[in-house]
C-alpha cells in the first residue's frame, strides 16, 4: 500500500462515503408537470424554513389544436394570504424570493379558459421550483470569486453541510417542544385526574353523612 505523503494524512473511508452520500443528495430535482383543465385551479404547497432562498421557473403550453394561447394565472402565497408573487395571462418566466419565517407556501396556478360546450384540451403546466442550495447560482459565484471547479464543488458541500444540519437542528427544536408540550399536557391531566377523584370522593362522602341523616330523621336506623 502507498503511504501518505508527510503532511497529507491519507483520507478514511467515513469521509469518503459522507461525501458520496451528500453528492447523492444534491441530484437535480426534477421539475412537476400536470395538466390544467379550463376554468380549473391547482396548488401545490410546500413548507421551506425561514431565510431561504426559492427560486422557480414555470411554463405553460397551449392546449394542443387550440387557436389561442395559453390563458392561465399564477399567485404564491404563504399561510397568512401574502402574495410573494402574482402573474395574470402567464406563459413563462422566472421568480425568485426569501423567506422571512419556517412556513407554508402555495404555488397556485388558474386556468381562465372558458370551457365551452365541448371538450377543451387541457393545458400542460410545467413548474421547476427549488430552494436552499439547489436554487444557488454556483456558476454565478464561481466568475464572482474566481474560483475553481473543485473550489466550487467544496463551496456547495459546504453548502448542503450546513443545510442538513440546520434541519437536524430546527428537528431536534421541534422534537424538544413537542416534549415540553408533551410533559405539560400529561401535567395537567393528572392535576385534573386528582381534582376529579377528590370532587368524587367528597361527594361520595357527603352522601355518605345525608344519607344517614336522612335515615335518622326517618328513625329508620339509630
Amino acid at each position: 500500500l502507498p503511504l501518505p505523503l508527510p503532511g497529507h494524512p491519507r483520507l478514511g473511508r467515513a469521509p469518503i462515503l459522507s461525501l458520496l452520500l451528500l453528492l447523492l443528495l444534491v441530484g437535480p430535482a426534477r421539475p412537476i408537470s400536470f395538466q390544467l383543465p379550463g376554468k380549473a385551479r391547482k396548488c401545490l404547497r410546500e413548507e421551506i424554513h425561514r431565510d431561504t432562498l426559492v427560486t422557480g421557473e414555470y411554463e405553460i403550453g397551449a392546449p394542443p389544436g387550440s387557436s389561442t394561447g395559453p390563458s392561465a394565472n399564477l399567485k404564491i402565497t404563504d399561510s397568512a394570504g401574502h402574495i410573494l408573487y402574482a402573474k395574470e395571462d402567464a406563459t413563462k418566466g422566472k421568480f425568485a424570493f426569501t423567506t422571512e419565517d419556517y412556513d407554508m407556501f402555495e404555488a397556485c396556478f388558474e386556468s381562465k379558459l372558458p370551457v365551452g360546450t365541448g371538450r377543451m384540451p387541457d393545458q400542460l403546466v410545467t413548474l421547476d421550483m427549488k430552494h436552499g442550495v439547489e436554487a444557488k447560482n454556483y456558476e454565478e459565484i464561481a466568475k464572482v470569486e474566481k474560483l475553481k471547479p473543485l473550489e466550487v464543488e467544496l463551496r456547495r458541500l459546504e453548502d448542503l453541510s450546513e443545510s442538513i444540519v440546520n434541519d437536524f437542528a430546527y428537528m431536534k427544536k421541534r422534537e424538544e417542544e413537542m416534549r415540553d408540550t408533551n410533559e405539560s399536557t400529561n401535567t395537567r391531566v393528572l392535576y385534573f385526574s386528582i381534582f376529579s377523584m377528590c370532587c368524587l370522593i367528597g361527594l361520595a362522602t357527603w352522601q355518605v353523612f345525608y344519607l344517614r341523616r336522612f335515615f335518622k330523621a326517618k328513625k329508620l336506623i339509630e
